[in-house]
């Protein structure tokens, strides 16, 4: 029995690896089509290493025997995400078709509601894909982010960084790693983020209107952050106020 899960944990760091393959080859495509420069080359490459290495640690902790139609799904996702952050890192230096840009941004948009849905019709979901996904899609806002920042200004990095700077106010505050409850509010939020910050970043529309889509998904993220952050508050205070007092106190009084 031993001997099976060896084999199967193997064949589930087999398909990581296989990922880190396809990603260095569509960096090979993109390489080879526009000319890609250092930056680019550099930081899809650090994306397919940190990506294979970070997701390899996860499985291994987890001991999934199978990796699942989903997390593959997922997987071919994080390839494209690592294939726009090389065309944004290139973008400092040069100017990558944006017809490439809106390309790869929009199939990996699209395919963002459909491992969800694999994973629930094949029975397959577990917490290390949708903790897989979340990582994903908040690592591919980021890069919009900044890709549209360099149009826009500043301001727009804080709908990328809006996620990492909550997990870290939760190493100083616990309280905001409580359980949300299921929304959909939160879900429409999320997911127009992606589209709202593709459209800006598009240079489909004038200057004025690609701020006001950016600006638009900034106070929709805000919004529901702070909306979770405040219910997140009040429950840790009624937790508080419902524990029963130390045994000390109830002496003192």
């Amino acid at each position: 029995m031993a001997l099976n899960n060896t084999y199967d944990a193997r064949l589930v760091q087999q398909e990581t690896a296989l990922g880190a393959g396809v990603q260095v080859l569509l960096l090979a495509l993109i390489g080879t089509a526009i000319g890609m420069g250092p930056a680019g080359w550099l930081s899809g490459l650090a994306f397919a290493i940190a990506t294979w290495a970070v997701l390899s640690r996860a499985l291994h902790r987890s001991r999934l025997r199978s990796f699942g139609a989903a997390n593959r799904v997922t997987l071919g996702r994080a390839t494209l995400v690592g294939g726009v952050t090389a065309l944004v890192a290139d973008s400092f230096q040069s100017s990558p078709p944006v017809s490439l840009f809106v390309g790869l941004t929009a199939v990996a948009l699209i395919l963002d509601g459909v491992d969800g849905k694999v994973a629930r019709r094949t029975g397959t979901a577990t917490p290390l894909g949708a903790r897989f996904d979340m990582e994903v899609d908040a690592f591919l806002i980021l890069v919009l982010s900044v890709y549209v920042s360099m149009q826009l200004g500043p301001w727009v990095l804080l709908i990328g960084g809006m996620r990492y700077v909550f997990v870290a106010a939760a190493k100083v505050w616990p309280w905001l790693t409580a359980a949300l409850p299921a929304s959909t509010a939160r879900k429409t939020v999320a997911a127009l983020q992606g589209v709202l910050l593709l459209l800006a970043g598009a240079d489909l529309l004038p200057n004025a209107a690609n701020f006001g889509v950016a600006a638009l998904a900034l106070g929709l993220l805000v919004w529901s952050f702070g909306r979770d952050v405040l219910w997140l508050y009040r429950t840790s205070r009624v937790a508080e106020q419902a524990a029963p007092r130390p045994v000390r106190e109830l002496v003192a009084s």
